[in-house]
C-alpha cells in the first residue's frame, strides 16, 4: 500500500549530517541564559540511541555552543556517544556510570547547567520535565529588576551631589544591577576567557568590568541590564523561528476515539493507541493518527501536511493523516502509525533535521565571525594603549573608547543573521507541503539553469487507465493469455503495470520467479513457461518486433499512449495501450520555470513518441524517451556540462541515480517510492510541480535576505566603529546598536515565514 511506503520514506527525508556530525566552526555566539529560558514543550527521542540519558541545557542555543561543551568533554574518558538537538537544547549523553559525574562536571566548569530530564531514551517523559515555551517570569522580574536599579545608578550619578557616601551608593546599586543581570554572562565569560576563546560572554564581561574600574558604575550596569533584556527579547524571536515547525504539533489532537473489543467506543490518549486499532472521527474534527479508511466517505483538507489548499476526497483504502482535518463525513480509519511515527511527526523531525545542517552562507559568516572576534579585541587593545601616544587623548578617555569598541565587536547580528533566515526558510517552505532537507539545498536551489523531470507519475498523474487491448497471437488462448499478463501485472508496483492488472480484471494465476527489469519491464514463471512483461524497447532488444506490430505501435505511440508487451520464447503474445494524464500542475508548472530562466528537459523510459506527446502538452520543448537508469544519469551529466546547475525531478527506483547525481534533486512525496525519496534533496508532499519553482523562488528570497542582513548588520557595526573613535558613542550607545541590529536581521528574516500563510 502506497502509504506505508511514504511513512518509510518519510524515515530517510533527514538529512543524513546532523549537526552533532562534527564540531562547527570557532564563532563568537550569543549565549546569555536569556537565551535558554524558552523551550520546546516536548522532546523527541526518536534516533536517540537506545540507554542515552537525556539532559536540558538552557543556555546551549547555537552550533558554536555545542562545540565548547564537546571540547570541555573530550578529557573525560567514558563517554561512548553524544547527541545534541539544539532546537531543543538537549544532549544525550552514553557513558560510564563512573564517567557521567565527571562529564557533568566539565560541563559546569564550561559555564552551562546540565538539567536531567529524568528519562532514558525510548521511554516516556517523566511528568513535568518540559517547560512551555514563553517568557519566564522569575527572570524576566530579574531583568526588570536590574534595569530599574541601572537607571536608578544613572539617576544617582546625574542628580546627586558629589560625596562619599553617594559615591559609594551609586557604586552599590551599579554592582546590584550588574549582579542581577550579568551573573551568567560573567561565568560563561570566565570560563571562555580560561580557554582563550573570545565569545560575546567574554567581551562582555571584559567590557563591563574595564568600565566599573575606571569609575563608569551607572554606564556598566546599563550595559548590562540592556544586554541581558535585549538577549532575552532576541532570544524569543529565534525561538519563533526555530519551533516554528512545532506548532503544526498542536495541528493532532491529543484524544482519538477508539472503539472497543465489545464494539463501543471510548476516548483515550492519542499517544496510547495501538497499531491497528480502529477510530472514528466526525465532521469538522481532526485526525489525530494515520491511518486507512475502513468506512465512510469525506472530503479532508490536508493542507497542514502538503500543503494542498483543496480538500482531498477519502472512501475506503484511502489514506489519512494525522493533523488534517475531516470536513464532511464521518470516517472510520485502521491506524497506521502510533503518534510518535505519524506522517507530521516525520515531517516536523525532518524539519528539525534540516536545521541543524549549515547552510553554505553560514558557514561563511562562521569563519568570517571567527577572525572578525579576535581582530576587533586586538584593535580594542591598540586604542587603549596608542592613542594617547598617537592622539594626545587620555589614558581614561582612550580606555573608556577601547571599552565601547569591544561592546561593538560583538558578533551576535552577523551570526544570528544567517540560521534564523534559513530556519524560517526551512519551516515556511515545510508548511507548504515542501521537504528541504538542509540550508545547503535551500540556498543552492536559486542557482538551478534546468530542471529534469520524469514524465510517469511525475509530469503525468501516475494513475494510467488500460484503454485498448489486442491479442496479437491468434492460436492462443485469449482468456488464457490475458489471465497471465494480469496476474504478472498485478505483482508489479509500477503504475502501468497496475493499469493493466486492474484493467484486465482477471482472476490470477499463479506465476513465480518474479523479477524486475529495471527500464525494460518485468517477468515472471507460470507453468514453467518464462512470460516478460515489457516496453518497446525490451521486445527490440529480442528481436522480436516485425513490421505490423511496429506499425501498430506507432499508431499507439504517436497518439500519446504507452505500450506494454506480453512475450514469452520468441512470439509477441498481447499488446497493452495504457494512457496517462497530465498533472492539471504541469503545465503551470512549467511555464513558472520559464519565467524563472529555467529550462524544463522530460527525461523517460518511456518511447520517444509519447514521450514527445506529453511533452508538447506540457509544455516542454526537450524531450527524452527510451532512456534506461544509467541513461537518465547520463543526461543529467550533460545537463549539469550544459547548463551548469540542474535539478531532476522523479518518483521511481528508476529515477534514483538521476536524483543522486544532480545538484537538486525533488522527490515525489505522494506517490514516490521510499529509493527515490531518499535520493532527493527536497520532497514534495503533494506531488505539485508547481512547488518546484515556488522552492527556486524560495531560495533566491532567502539569499536576498541573508545578504540583507549581512550588510545590516556589518553596515551598523562601522557606523558605530567610527563613532566609537571619532565621535561621541556611549557604551549604552553602542549596547543599543548591537543589540538593535540583532533584532533587526532576526525580524528580517522572519518575514520569510508570512510566504506559508
Amino acid at each position: 500500500m502506497q502509504f506505508m511506503t511514504n511513512q518509510n520514506a518519510l524515515k530517510s527525508v533527514a538529512p543524513n549530517a546532523h549537526a552533532h556530525s562534527h564540531a562547527p566552526a570557532e564563532t563568537a555566539c550569543c549565549g546569555n541564559s536569556a537565551c535558554g529560558s524558552a523551550v520546546v514543550a516536548s522532546v523527541d527521542t526518536a534516533d536517540i540511541p537506545k540507554g542515552a540519558l537525556l539532559f536540558r541545557i538552557p543556555t546551549m542555543d547555537c552550533a558554536v555552543e555545542e562545540s565548547e561543551i564537546r571540547r570541555a568533554l573530550e578529557p573525560v574518558g567514558g563517554i561512548s556517544g553524544l547527541r545534541f538537538r539544539l532546537a531543543e537544547r538537549t544532549m544525550a549523553i552514553t557513558a560510564d556510570d563512573t564517567a557521567l559525574p565527571d562529564a557533568l562536571e566539565a560541563i559546569r566548569k564550561a559555564g552551562f547547567k546540565p538539567e536531567p530530564l529524568n528519562e532514558v531514551a525510548g521511554a516516556p517523559p517523566a511528568p513535568g520535565t518540559a517547560r512551555a515555551a514563553g517568557l519566564m517570569t522569575p527572570e524576566l522580574l530579574r531583568l526588570v529588576a536590574a534595569l530599574v536599579l541601572a537607571i536608578a545608578a544613572e539617576t544617582i550619578s546625574f542628580l546627586a551631589p558629589e560625596g562619599i557616601a553617594f559615591t559609594a551608593v551609586e557604586m552599590g546599586v551599579a554592582l546590584a544591577a550588574i549582579a542581577l543581570a550579568g551573573l551568567d554572562t560573567y561565568k560563561k565569560g570566565f570560563a571562555a576567557l580560561v580557554r582563550w576563546r573570545l565569545n560575546i560572554n567574554a567581551l562582555m564581561a571584559v567590557a563591563v568590568t574595564g568600565a566599573f574600574v575606571i569609575g563608569q558604575w551607572p554606564e556598566a550596569a546599563m550595559v548590562m541590564a540592556l544586554y541581558a533584556i535585549a538577549e532575552m527579547i532576541e532570544a524569543r524571536a529565534v525561538d519563533r523561528a526555530r519551533n516554528a515547525i512545532q506548532g503544526l504539533l498542536a495541528l493532532a489532537p491529543e484524544l482519538a476515539e477508539v472503539r472497543q473489543p465489545d464494539g463501543s467506543w471510548k476516548t483515550a490518549k492519542a499517544d496510547t493507541v495501538a497499531l491497528g486499532a480502529l477510530v472514528r472521527i466526525r465532521p469538522g474534527e481532526r485526525v489525530p493518527l494515520d491511518g486507512v479508511v475502513t468506512e465512510g466517505m469525506s472530503a479532508i483538507d490536508q493542507a497542514p501536511v502538503t500543503g494542498e489548499s483543496i480538500p482531498v476526497d477519502k472512501s475506503v483504502g484511502d489514506a489519512v493523516f494525522a493533523g488534517t482535518i475531516n470536513q464532511a463525513g464521518a470516517l472510520e480509519f485502521r491506524v497506521t502509525a502510533v503518534a510518535a511515527n505519524t506522517t507530521l511527526a516525520r515531517i516536523i523531525h525532518a524539519v528539525e533535521e534540516a536545521q541543524g545542517t549549515r547552510a553554505p552562507t553560514q558557514r561563511f559568516v562562521d569563519r568570517f565571525a571567527a577572525v572578525y572576534t579576535p581582530a576587533v579585541f586586538v584593535l580594542a587593545i591598540a586604542v587603549a594603549v596608542l592613542t594617547p601616544w598617537l592622539m594626545g587623548w587620555t589614558w581614561m578617555e582612550a580606555v573608556y573608547k577601547a571599552l565601547v569598541l569591544l561592546v561593538i565587536a560583538c558578533p551576535c547580528a552577523l551570526v544570528i543573521s544567517t540560521p534564523v533566515t534559513v530556519v524560517s526558510a526551512l519551516a515556511s517552505a515545510a508548511r507548504r507541503g515542501i521537504l528541504i532537507k538542509g540550508g545547503t539545498y535551500l540556498e543552492e536551489a536559486r542557482k538551478l539553469k534546468a530542471v529534469a523531470l520524469d514524465k510517469t507519475g511525475t509530469i503525468t498523474e501516475g494513475k494510467p487507465k488500460l484503454v485498448e487491448t489486442s491479442l496479437l497471437d491468434k492460436t492462443a488462448d485469449e482468456g488464457e493469455i490475458l489471465a497471465i499478463a494480469a496476474s504478472i501485472a498485478g505483482r508489479s508496483d509500477h503504475p502501468v503495470s497496475k493499469a493493466i492488472a486492474e484493467g484486465l480484471k482477471r482472476e490470477h494465476r499463479p506465476v513465480g520467479n518474479f523479477m524486475a527489469l529495471p527500464g525494460r519491464g518485468v517477468q515472471a514463471t507460470h507453468e514453467g513457461r518464462s512470460y516478460v512483461l515489457g516496453n518497446h524497447r525490451f521486445i527490440e532488444e529480442q528481436k522480436l518486433c516485425s513490421p505490423a506490430l511496429e506499425a501498430e505501435l506507432k499508431r499507439h505511440e504517436e497518439a500519446g499512449r504507452t505500450v506494454t508487451l506480453l512475450a514469452s520464447g520468441h512470439a509477441v503474445l498481447a499488446l497493452f495501450a495504457v494512457a496517462d494524464t497530465i498533472k492539471p500542475s504541469s503545465q503551470a508548472a512549467m511555464a513558472e520555470l520559464r519565467a524563472l530562466g529555467v529550462t524544463p528537459v522530460m527525461l523517460t523510459g518511456d518511447n520517444a513518441a509519447t514521450a514527445r506527446a506529453i511533452g508538447e502538452h506540457a509544455g516542454i520543448d526537450d524531450v527524452r524517451g527510451n532512456l534506461l537508469p544509467e541513461e537518465k544519469l547520463d543526461a543529467i551529466k550533460a545537463l549539469q556540462q550544459r547548463y551548469g546547475m540542474a535539478g531532476m525531478t522523479g518518483d521511481g527506483i528508476n529515477d534514483a541515480p538521476a536524483l543522486a547525481q544532480a545538484d537538486i534533486g525533488f522527490a515525489m512525496g505522494g506517490a514516490g517510492t521510499d529509493t527515490a525519496m531518499e535520493a532527493a534533496d527536497v520532497v514534495i508532499m503533494n506531488d505539485d510541480l508547481r512547488r518546484i519553482p515556488e522552492t527556486i523562488r524560495l531560495s533566491r528570497r532567502a539569499h536576498s535576505v541573508l545578504w540583507q542582513n549581512i550588510t545590516l548588520a556589518l553596515g551598523i557595526k562601522v557606523v558605530f566603529f567610527v563613532l566609537a573613535v571619532f565621535g561621541g558613542a556611549t557604551m549604552w550607545m553602542a549596547v543599543f546598536a548591537d543589540m538593535g541590529a540583532s533584532l533587526l536581521v532576526v525580524a528580517n528574516g522572519l518575514r520569510l515565514m508570512r510566504a506559508s500563510r
